[in-house]
């Protein structure tokens, strides 16, 4: 007999796949193409609204940006980055929210192209200034959209990378994705509780919070809603990058 927790767990993986927002789709059909400036939904603030605003920016280069960061922000790309990271370096990635800070742990031997993609974007800026547009209560902190829809994206999606069954633990990082196959683009998820751990192992996991979960993350999470909508803005300021 299937438990009462798995079921819900179930349901809300159904609820991820369905509404975690394709980086090329709509949530409505996984065949619609949606531009960066797509309008930001009315249950988000100003914020997330300037954020769209700045989503319109000119297509760049999907070329490797500098170690330290780029110079100005990009949210529109022609083209899937090549691969940035080096070998035998490991790397973090510092986020500052609103709600504090806290730090993530990238995995790129598990989900390279995953980790890479987010390296990639965030010494591109393009996390900056930007909300967590879905929150749901003992599941997920969902982030990495620039219009704050559900449906933006950096113009390109990846290959999938999904990991063995059972590795999902709570403060694991993973991209968000449509049910169409790669699908994947700048959305990701934070996993917050049981329901979350107990997804089906089809988005990639490239990274594990391994400081601030109990301060930042738990502040963060504590803005959710059973139907995804936060119930304050969370605040993506900026992410920066350690390698040691």
């Amino acid at each position: 007999m299937i438990s009462p927790r798995l079921v819900a767990a179930l349901a809300a993986g159904a609820l991820l796949v369905a509404a975690c927002g394709s980086d090329d789709s709509s949530s409505d059909s996984a065949t619609t193409e949606i531009t960066a400036s797509a309008t930001t939904e009315s249950t988000t603030d100003s914020t997330s609204d300037s954020a769209s605003d700045s989503a319109s920016a000119a297509t760049s280069d999907a070329d490797c940006p500098p170690a330290e960061g780029a110079d100005s922000q990009t949210r529109q790309f022609d083209a899937a980055p090549p691969m940035c990271l080096d070998d035998g370096v490991s790397y973090q990635a510092v986020v500052t929210t609103n709600q504090g800070e806290f730090t993530i742990t990238l995995d790129p031997e598990s989900a390279p192209v995953a980790a890479n993609n987010f390296v990639f974007l965030a010494r591109n800026q393009y996390f900056d200034d930007t909300v967590c547009h879905r929150i749901i209560p003992n599941f997920v902190v969902q982030c990495g959209d620039p219009t704050a829809t559900g449906t933006g994206g950096p113009g390109y999606t990846i290959v999938d990378e999904p990991p063995a069954p059972g590795e999902y633990q709570i403060g694991s990082v993973a991209m968000a994705k449509t049910v169409e196959p790669d699908s994947a683009g700048s959305q990701f998820f934070i996993i917050t509780g049981t329901d979350g751990a107990a997804l089906p192992p089809e988005y990639a996991l490239f990274g594990q919070v391994t400081d601030g979960f109990d301060t930042t993350v738990e502040a963060m999470a504590a803005a959710g809603s059973p139907d995804g909508v936060p119930t304050e803005s969370i605040e993506i300021q900026s992410i920066r990058i350690v390698e040691a």
